[in-house]
């Protein structure tokens, strides 16, 4: 255990997670389990100061708070991938929206977390995004070169599909995501498996995460 802890605060030392939360116990909370995850932190209480922090350092992982964003008129969203270019989002919603999440997910945020936040599990969802971002940076504008042999031949919405079953989302919650039904999922994640030569799923993931 203690070996598997090092490791990771040895590889994620140089990322900075930014949270945007208006919630100052929020903020300090975040601060302290990424923290002990290795990470840098900071956080802002607003948008504005978040856009003038990011002048100084850009993050590597942005957490914003969902009533942030819908207060928003500008979208702060969009703002954020295109100043953060690569960097995952993920929104933090005080209670569960299905509407909201969904909207935030076609918007290009990488997941919706939803409070009380199970810990263990956010930590891990970041890790993996960070870890995606090596393969698979271009499917939302990332900085690095797609090199998984049939990825250019995948239409946008297989791309899409293929952003959400490697956050390992299931048919029901992609199709919820994307506004379409699991079985439309179901074929797109077939055809996704074709072209990329995936036998099946754990191929699949095997294929995206080795590159």
């Amino acid at each position: 255990m203690k070996q598997e802890v090092y490791y990771h605060s040895y590889h994620n030392r140089d990322r900075l997670v930014h949270i945007v939360d208006a919630d100052i116990g929020t903020c300090e909370a975040l601060s302290v389990l990424f923290r002990l995850e290795g990470f840098q932190t900071t956080s802002s209480h607003n948008s504005a100061d978040f856009f003038l922090a990011i002048q100084r350092r850009s993050p590597d992982v942005v957490v914003l708070s969902l009533e942030i964003e819908l207060e928003s008129s500008a979208g702060n969203l969009a703002r954020i991938k295109q100043a953060c270019t690569g960097a995952p989002v993920f929104m933090l919603a005080d209670k569960p929206d299905i509407e909201a999440a969904v909207g935030a997910m076609k918007s290009g945020a990488t997941d919706v977390i939803s409070k009380p936040i199970d810990t263990e599990k956010f930590v891990r969802a970041v890790r993996e995004a960070l870890r995606r971002d090596v393969h698979l940076g271009a499917v939302q504008g990332g900085r690095r070169p797609i090199e998984i042999r049939g990825f250019n031949q995948l239409t946008p919405r297989e791309r899409e599909v293929l952003q959400l079953i490697s956050n390992g989302q299931s048919n029901k919650e992609a199709g919820r995501a994307l506004g379409i039904s699991p079985r439309t999922i179901e074929v797109h994640r077939a055809r996704v498996m074709e072209k990329l030569g995936a036998r099946n799923t754990a191929d699949l993931m095997r294929i995206i995460l080795t590159g």
